[in-house]
């Protein structure tokens, strides 16, 4: 009794073939799922820091008609930069941004 081995041998052969390139496809869908993620902070981050400048030119609390308490300053300052990383991601500048930057990989990658 003759065993086939050559269409053995060459199914095994395919069969890894096609798990390594599931698990290549898999590795470069992870990439692009760590690469969009950091990405998006990056955008949200900067978007942020647009927005506290926004809020700090016009949040200007500088009235003589209520003097600056002590510590008014850094609590001034706090509650801007909080809503500052609370706003962002909503008013669509970092989803701009995103959207630019991913083209821009896309052509040169």
């Amino acid at each position: 009794m003759k065993l086939d081995t050559s269409s053995t041998m060459t199914s095994l052969a395919q069969s890894k073939e096609t798990n390594l390139i599931k698990n290549l496809k898999a590795k470069v869908d992870n990439k692009t799922l760590e690469s969009d993620k950091a990405l998006r902070e990056q955008t949200d981050k900067f978007e942020a820091i647009f927005i506290k400048t926004l809020l700090d030119t016009a949040l200007n609390l500088d009235n003589p008609l209520y003097p600056k308490q002590p510590g008014s300053d850094i609590y001034n300052a706090m509650f801007k930069e909080q809503l500052s990383e609370n706003l962002s991601g909503s008013f669509g500048y970092s989803e701009l941004l995103f959207n630019y930057l991913k083209d821009q990989q896309k052509l040169k990658g």
